[in-house]
């Protein structure tokens, strides 16, 4: 393992995201509760790299995402609209090279995501509000996904969910 990603490994405490595949940690869980019991709002620091693999997987949530890049080398997110449709984006600290420094993944949307190929890792936040809770998150399974969205087969075979993995833990709360 690369000696920096061991030390932000170690840094921050990532650990492996259940079912989705990123190395995250959780920094920020609101102390107020939602009437559904869930937090008011979350936010988490994450890495892509390719070793130890930290990728993204495709799932969904029913909230908006709001995405922030904070350092390494670029990353990849690929999106899925309930349209049809579907995009790239590529987050950086480059603006100048339409790298994006924050994005928000709108609800209901498929995300995946990874390291740009050829970089060594990407560090990155995530913040939401209503704030994530496990039961938010569902998997695009592998078929599922092929049928809809035959276009993007090769993103759909590298970062798409088995079958049986496609929900979060039971309790998970991040």
């Amino acid at each position: 393992m690369d000696d920096d990603i061991a030390a932000l490994i170690a840094l921050f405490g990532l650990t492996p995201l259940p079912s989705e595949g990123t190395l995250f940690a959780s920094t920020y869980r609101s102390l107020d509760d939602l009437p559904n019991g869930g937090p008011c709002g979350t936010a988490i620091i994450a890495m892509y790299c390719d070793a130890p693999l930290s990728q993204s997987r495709f799932h969904r949530l029913p909230v908006d995402e709001v995405w922030h890049f904070y350092g390494g080398d670029p990353l990849r997110l690929i999106l899925l609209f309930p349209d049809g449709s579907s995009r790239d984006v590529v987050m950086g600290s480059n603006p100048l090279q339409h790298h994006a420094v924050q994005f928000v993944i709108p609800a209901g949307v498929w995300q995946a995501g990874h390291l740009v190929a050829g970089g060594r890792y990407a560090l990155f936040g995530c913040t939401m509000a209503p704030g994530f809770t496990g039961s938010m998150y569902k998997g695009g399974a592998r078929d599922t996904l092929l049928a809809e969205f035959p276009d993007r087969a090769a993103d759909i075979e590298r970062l798409g969910c088995e079958p049986h993995d496609t929900r979060m833990p039971e309790g998970f709360a991040s």
